[in-house]
């Protein structure tokens, strides 16, 4: 009779301390998570920190946090779990909580691929001690993370064999700065009379002028092309080569801001934050050499979708209405004579242009 009692007791309080832990279990457990960087370059390491706190004299013999990542955040530690439901790649982790204890883990993550990544939701499930039952919540708990293109040595770029950037800084970059003299010279048929040097002249008997130094004043767009056909129904079936599209693009961006020269960019892209919209905008950025311009110009092509808002052509017609003796650089997978007809357009306003076309046959690129 005593065996009976006692297996009727111990039911009872399996059933009682499951009942207690599925109803407040999870009432005052506080979850945070968040990236340690805003921006990181592909294969940089970051940390993905969970923060967990239970504020209750009840104590949690389990907790799992289960959240759907992207298979391109890469987790170094053993102890994270990734587990792979449904084609979807989850990471999952386990704590064990004290009374108004909190707990804090810290989690390696690299990442292999351009993009900015979301977090958004984790499934908490809690367990009762004999692990008879459980609960689960699912809560908002964001996290981001911008990873910015890929960079690559110029030298690796197939620039065009005539382009600006074969010695960093040529002669078509610069113009006189009537400001900044560097000297005198006799004076020749056509040179305008304010810049005639009297002191000079006085000196030599001769008509001399002051000979001006050379200064940056252009500016730079660079355009990205994300059409690999002229069908613009048609998906995009080459991602990787639009991605080594927004890496020269990039790549280009910083050498030229990094000699001062004003530098923008333009796509027939959109934002990923606009994919849901029914509006999506391609992207234009004005140039500039300001102390951010780089990391703004990183950050749009990090968020770039792999999609059209529209045909390049038709993109390139709109820009041209807002070119004047503007230096482009466009690069693209296709050369259509719709193409061929705005950049006509373009350098009858006094803009020149240089194409670096993408090979898509066999993913190696030649400057044109």
């Amino acid at each position: 009779m005593s065996m009976v009692w006692f297996i009727v007791v111990t039911i009872l309080m399996i059933l009682v301390q499951s009942f207690i832990f599925t109803k407040w279990g999870l009432t005052k457990v506080n979850y945070t998570r968040y990236f340690n960087k805003e921006a990181v370059f592909p294969g940089e390491l970051f940390e993905l920190v969970d923060e967990v706190s239970n504020r209750k004299l009840l104590p949690l013999p389990w907790l799992r946090l289960e959240s759907k990542v992207s298979s391109n955040l890469q987790f170094t530690k053993k102890q994270d779990q990734l587990v792979v439901e449904d084609s979807e790649e989850y990471h999952r982790t386990l704590f064990s909580l004290s009374p108004f204890e909190k707990v804090t883990r810290r989690h390696m993550v690299a990442c292999r691929k351009r993009g900015y990544y979301q977090l958004k939701t984790v499934s908490l499930t809690l367990g009762d001690i004999v692990g008879f039952n459980e609960k689960a919540e699912a809560i908002d708990a964001k996290a981001t993370i911008i990873v910015y293109p890929e960079l690559v040595e110029i030298e690796e770029i197939p620039l065009p064999s005539h382009s600006w950037l074969g010695d960093l800084l040529v002669k078509r970059w610069i113009i006189q700065d009537p400001f900044v003299t560097a000297g005198v010279r006799q004076y020749t048929y056509g040179d305008p009379l304010n810049s005639v040097n009297w002191n000079a002249t006085a000196r030599t008997g001769q008509l001399q002028v002051s000979k001006r130094d050379f200064t940056a004043d252009h500016h730079l767009m660079i355009y990205l092309n994300f059409d690999e056909t002229e069908d613009i129904w048609m998906p995009i079936l080459n991602p990787e080569l639009i991605e080594t599209g927004i890496s020269y693009a990039a790549s280009i961006a910083t050498l030229t801001l990094s000699r001062g020269i004003r530098t923008g960019f333009g796509c027939n892209s959109y934002l990923v934050d606009q994919a849901n919209s029914d509006i999506k905008q391609a992207i234009r950025i004005e140039p500039h050499h300001s102390t951010d311009q780089l990391t703004y110009l990183y950050e749009n092509m990090a968020k770039l979708a792999m999609d059209r808002s529209m045909n390049f052509p038709r993109f390139l017609k709109e820009e041209a209405e807002n070119l004047y003796n503007t230096d482009i650089l466009m690069i693209s997978a296709i050369m259509s004579p719709a193409i061929e007809e705005v950049i006509k357009q373009i350098e009858t306003q006094g803009s020149k242009v240089e194409v670096l076309l993408l090979a898509q046959e066999t993913g190696e690129q030649h400057g044109k």
